[in-house]
């Protein structure tokens, strides 16, 4: 009977000097204050508890999310929603959790506020509006990781992403007005354009009219007339109507001439 307590108690104690590391996660042996430099990853982990214990971190990509006022270079402040995505560098979490602690995430946040602050303060506010967003948020992660790397070895950051980005309410509607300035620009000079294209048309027809007036008074010499008028006889005479025909004895219609 005292066989079988003992080994009740003994499988009991075994359960619980063990940790089971899922996907995902990495578990790191801390040893009387000293990390193991071994990275365990989907696995069970034994180990002392009167001396040890394991400390589980994740290593799939993490987003911190702020709600931040940033600086401008002409001194105002714009509202903005930022993401910091990063993740831990397996091989290095004992050096992250060793210099960092388990709090590492505030130590993040506080490298972006110092970073985000340098950088945004060199550009105007409606910059980060625009298409100079991208640059600042490059800028704002180099920035980061170089201020990083001197505190701790093991921090990936992935991107700064600035979302939501709220302008003062003066320079948004001075920012609207002058987009809006920009389209009725566009617009007038589309129309002017039209308008150009349209009178060149009307000049390239008035000048193909005058043309072929030219070349049709050009052609008419007093043969072609006799001619034509010749011909005009013939078709009258093939009509079945009474006509009076008056001529002047030299030609078939009476045509004034030089002569």
């Amino acid at each position: 009977m005292k066989t079988k307590i003992f080994l009740l108690i003994g499988v009991l104690i075994l359960c619980t000097n063990c940790a089971v590391i899922r996907p995902g996660e990495a578990g790191v042996r801390q040893t009387l204050g000293k990390f193991s430099d071994k990275v365990s990853t989907q696995g069970t982990i034994f180990y002392n508890p009167f001396t040890s214990k394991v400390i589980k971190e994740s290593t799939q990509t993490n987003n911190i999310k702020l709600i931040l006022s940033l600086p401008s270079k002409e001194g105002l402040s714009v509202n903005s929603e930022i993401s910091i995505l990063y993740r831990l560098q397996l091989d290095k979490i004992p050096s992250v959790l060793e210099n960092l602690g388990q709090g590492y995430e505030s130590i993040i946040t506080s490298v972006f506020r110092s970073a985000s602050s340098d950088v945004c303060a060199q550009f105007f506010a409606k910059d980060m509006h625009s298409g100079m967003r991208a640059k600042i948020e490059e800028e704002i992660k180099m920035k980061m990781k170089e201020n990083l790397e001197k505190q701790a070895d093991g921090i990936e950051l992935i991107a700064v992403l600035m979302k939501s980005i709220q302008l003062p309410r003066g320079l948004a509607n001075s920012i609207e007005r002058k987009l809006q300035a920009e389209q009725d620009a566009m617009r007038m000079e589309f129309v002017i354009q039209q308008a150009r294209l349209e009178a060149d048309r009307k000049i390239i027809d008035a000048e193909g009219e005058r043309d072929a007036q030219k070349i049709l008074a050009e052609g008419l010499t007093e043969e072609i007339i006799k001619i034509r008028s010749i011909e005009a006889f013939n078709e009258l005479s093939k009509s079945q109507n009474s006509k009076v025909i008056i001529t002047d004895g030299k030609t078939p219609l009476l045509i004034e001439t030089d002569e």
